[in-house]
C-alpha cells in the first residue's frame, strides 16, 4: 500500500483491537456474513493497525455449512465472551429450526452481561426470539418481514438496510451488512478509513439507515407509470383486507376499464390476478417461515375461507397449503468443500 493512503487513513494505535465474534447459524447466508467480516480485514488492513479481531461461533464450537453447502471450522461454542465484544448473529435459510434454545440462553445471558448483539440477515428472528428486540427498532429481510410481524408485536420493524437502535443492531441481509460495517468503522475511526474501505472493496453508493431494502416498484415491475406503481403500492398495504379494483381505480381517479387496460399492458393480467399473486406469495411465506395455522394464514392474506385458500393456492402453485408446509426442512445436498477463514 502506497505511503500516501497510509497517511490518508491513518489513525492511532488500538490498545485491544475491538472483537467481534460472529455466531454462524446451521445455513447462513455466506454473502451477508462476508459481507459484515470484509470491511473489518479491509480496515486493518488499510490503516496498518489491528483495529478489529473476530471469531467464528456456532453450537457444537466445530464447524457449521452455510446456505450454499460449504462448511466452516469454528473457533469457539457458545462460550461466555467479554463484555466488549460485539456478537453478530449470523442467519439465513430455516431460521426458526437453527434457533436453538442453546443459542437463546447464549444470546440472553450475553445481553445481560451488556454485550452489543446485532442480527445479520435472518439473525434478527433469532434476536427477537430471545427476546433482544421488544421495543426496539429492528430490520430483517424483506421476504422475512411478514412472518416477522406476525411473530413479533412488540418490535417496531422498518424497511431499513440497517437499524442501530442502542446495543441492538439488525441487518436486512444481502450486501446490507457491507454499509452497517462502514458505519462502524466511520464511527471508530472517521469517515476516511470508512471511505478507503469503501473504495478497496469497490463499493461506490454507501448507504445510510435512511435507505430502504427494496428495489422501488417502478424497478420492481419494468415499468414507470405513476398511477399503476400507486395502485401496486396500496395492493401490498392492503392484503389482510383487499380492496377491490373499483375502489383502487378510484382513489387514483380512473375508472375500472381504464385500471383493467392498464394492467393488461403492462403487466399482462389483470388487477384481480396480480392482487391474487401478491396474497398468494404472502401466504406461501408465512406458511413456510412460521407455525402459524393454515386457517390464520388464509385469514392474514385476505381469504374468507380455508377452501376458497386452499383452492387458490392449488391453482397457482400446484399443491396444497398443508403440502406446502410439509415440504419444510427437506435436506439439501452438501458441498463437499471446507472453508476455514
Amino acid at each position: 500500500m502506497s505511503t500516501l493512503l497510509r497517511k490518508a487513513t491513518q489513525v492511532e494505535k488500538a490498545d485491544v483491537p475491538r472483537r467481534f465474534v460472529f455466531l454462524l447459524l446451521d445455513k447462513f447466508t455466506m454473502m451477508s456474513f462476508a459481507g459484515a467480516l470484509e470491511p473489518l480485514r479491509v480496515a486493518n488492513r488499510a490503516s496498518g493497525v489491528a483495529l478489529y479481531s473476530w471469531a467464528l461461533a456456532g453450537e457444537g464450537g466445530l464447524e457449521v455449512r452455510c446456505s450454499n453447502g460449504a462448511a466452516f471450522k469454528l473457533d469457539m461454542g457458545l462460550d461466555e465472551i467479554e463484555r466488549e465484544d460485539v456478537v453478530l448473529v449470523c442467519g439465513g435459510l430455516d431460521i426458526q429450526r437453527s434457533t436453538t434454545k442453546n443459542v437463546l440462553n447464549w444470546l440472553r445471558r450475553e445481553a445481560r452481561r451488556g454485550v452489543v448483539i446485532g442480527g445479520i440477515c435472518t439473525g434478527s428472528y433469532t434476536m427477537a426470539k430471545a427476546g433482544l428486540l421488544d421495543g426496539k427498532k429492528a430490520t430483517i429481510h424483506w421476504e422475512n418481514q411478514d412472518s416477522f410481524l406476525e411473530e413479533f408485536e412488540n418490535v417496531k420493524l422498518t424497511r431499513s438496510i440497517f437499524v442501530m437502535d442502542g446495543n441492538r443492531w439488525s441487518t436486512a441481509g444481502g450486501t446490507s451488512p457491507i454499509d452497517l460495517m462502514l458505519k462502524v468503522v466511520a464511527t471508530d475511526h472517521g469517515e476516511n478509513l470508512a471511505n478507503t474501505v469503501a473504495d478497496q472493496l469497490i463499493y461506490s453508493s454507501i448507504r445510510t439507515d435512511q435507505d430502504t431494502q427494496r428495489l422501488s416498484i417502478p424497478t420492481r415491475i419494468g415499468v414507470r407509470h405513476p398511477k399503476l406503481s400507486q395502485v401496486i403500492q396500496m395492493m401490498e398495504n392492503a392484503i389482510e383486507d383487499p380492496m377491490s379494483p373499483a375502489d383502487l381505480a378510484e382513489d387514483v381517479g380512473m375508472s375500472t376499464r381504464q385500471l383493467e387496460r392498464l394492467f393488461r399492458r403492462y403487466l399482462n393480467r389483470s388487477p384481480k390476478r396480480y392482487y391474487m399473486e401478491l396474497r398468494l406469495q404472502k401466504a406461501r411465506n408465512l406458511l413456510m417461515q412460521t407455525d402459524m395455522s393454515v386457517i390464520n394464514v388464509a385469514l392474514a392474506c385476505g381469504f374468507a375461507s380455508p377452501s376458497h385458500f386452499s383452492k387458490c393456492y392449488r391453482s397457482h402453485y400446484n399443491t396444497t397449503p398443508y403440502r406446502e408446509r410439509g415440504t419444510q426442512g427437506m435436506p439439501s445436498p452438501g458441498i463437499g468443500v471446507r472453508l476455514s477463514i
